[in-house]
């Protein structure tokens, strides 16, 4: 017995090592797995679960399964949808009416007679051969005995400055590039083709520096007028200059938008445009930028719960089934959320801002218990515990809206724009951009006329008179 019980021990000693390093390799292995899991999650994310543009999606989703027993949808107008007819040219706006009558009859021959019916009505509108004047305008020159001098007779401060192309084909061309995303080529290949006047890419550039100028004063005006807004919406996108990365920030408030190229992207911009003593509320995502400035200058923001939905649904999708129900528990209460601001109409005010302060409570402490320690789920309630009430200042504060959805539609054309441009190559080009930009989407909210505009913008710049504004009135 005594040889055997050291053999016993030694084994029973190995086996328990054994067994240790087991569980300490099967240890690192979940640790390296749950990792691996975390990883491949963040991998994953698109426009749905995070800040991402939808065109970063590699894979779209697949379509929803349609009932076998749905009919079909066909295109074009639905069965039950009201139709929508173009409205008819005023009498005044009609150049020319051709009456069509029939005479005899097509079958028989016999003269026909008129009825008391009203004719069946088309109207047609196409463009002249030579829609465009041309002026030729002749300074003579004239000679002073007193003075020993030759006089040039001065020349319409329109023609002096215009050039070429008097004010409505100059507000055209300024139209077409920034409007209609045309580029130089496409303008000049216009010209060519369809005026049949040849003109050159350079002449081009220049056209569009004047009209910039043009709008220099109605820009300057929004930019003073930024800092005393109530509420702005705002965000920012990239922006390409001489290929490095800039950045092309948009303020909306009610009735205008304006646009600001920048080389940064950081809270200084923010104090730079809006100053140290904004007093309105600010709409906007959870970007540092924002934070910083709310921080250092005590502004008031509403974070977008568009944005928050996203970071909450991106905790739904790790591996771990506490990360999962602690994403799922907040998804439900925010979805629980919009269905009241969905049913604001069944409501009375005071009943709907119970309602909304509630559930605003319920969110708040459930992003703050049962958190799962992990780095994802501990970042989200940092931010409930940090700026949690910042993300519901809608419920106090009529007219800002839950969500930065203003901002990112009215960012929308800046980014098309990006995409066919590829971005400016000088500073005169950005402030073209800015310019321009803030005409189209203000002239929008205001129901304006971008080519009038522009139209009255020149024509004031080379009269020396005030240009139109973009203030709303």
């Amino acid at each position: 017995m005594s040889t055997r019980r050291p053999s016993s021990c030694s084994r029973c000693q190995k086996l328990q090592q054994e067994n240790r390093e087991l569980f300490e390799r099967v240890g690192n292995l979940e640790q390296a797995l749950q990792q691996l899991r975390e990883q491949l999650a963040k991998e994953q994310k698109n426009s749905s679960t995070s800040a991402k543009p939808p065109s970063s999606d590699i894979v779209k989703p697949p379509k929803p399964l349609r009932d076998p027993n749905q009919p079909k949808r066909l295109i074009g107008g639905q069965p039950g949808h009201p139709a929508h007819f173009r409205a008819p040219f005023s009498a005044e706006q009609v150049t020319n009416t051709v009456p069509h009558q029939l005479h005899c009859c097509p079958d028989c021959g016999q003269t026909l007679e008129a009825t008391a019916e009203p004719p069946r009505i088309v109207q047609q509108m196409d463009l002249d051969e030579i829609c465009f004047t041309i002026e030729e305008h002749h300074s003579h020159t004239s000679w002073c005995p007193h003075c020993q001098k030759v006089y040039a007779a001065p020349l319409p401060a329109r023609i002096e400055q215009g050039g070429l192309l008097g004010p409505q084909l100059t507000a055209l061309v300024a139209y077409l590039k920034g409007a209609c995303h045309a580029s130089y080529s496409t303008i000049r290949k216009f010209f060519r083709d369809v005026l049949q006047v040849p003109i050159s890419r350079g002449y081009l550039a220049k056209v569009i520096a004047k009209v910039s100028s043009a709008l220099d004063q109605s820009y300057e005006e929004l930019l003073r007028l930024l800092p005393s807004a109530a509420i702005l919406n705002i965000d920012e996108t990239g922006h390409k200059f001489k290929g490095d990365r800039w950045w092309t920030w948009c303020f909306r408030a009610e009735l205008y938008v304006l646009y600001h190229v920048d080389a940064h992207r950081s809270g200084d911009v923010l104090m730079e445009l809006l100053g140290k003593d904004f007093k309105g509320v600010i709409g906007c995502d959870y970007f540092s930028s924002y934070r910083r400035y709310m921080r250092e200058c005590g502004v008031t923001l509403q974070f977008c719960l568009a944005h928050l939905i996203r970071d909450v649904k991106f905790v739904t999708t790790l591996p771990r089934p506490a990360e999962r129900a602690y994403g799922e528990r907040l998804r439900t209460l925010l979805r629980e959320l919009f269905a009241i601001i969905h049913q604001r109409a069944q409501w009375s005010a005071q009943a709907f801002r119970q309602h909304l302060e509630a559930k605003r409570q319920e969110i708040l402490a459930a992003g703050l218990q049962a958190v799962p320690d992990s780095k994802h789920c501990q970042a989200l309630a940092n931010r409930f515990r940090k700026h949690g009430a910042a993300y519901f200042e809608f419920i106090t504060t009529p007219g800002i809206e839950p969500t930065n959805n203003l901002a990112e539609q009215a960012i929308r054309f800046v980014v098309i724009d990006r995409h066919i441009t590829q971005g400016t190559r000088s500073e005169s080009g950005n402030r073209w951009c800015e310019r321009i930009w803030t005409v189209i989407a203000t002239c929008a909210l205001q129901g304006k006329s971008v080519y009038e505009f522009l139209t009255a913008s020149v024509t004031a710049y080379w009269a020396g008179t005030k240009p139109p504004s973009l203030v709303p009135e």
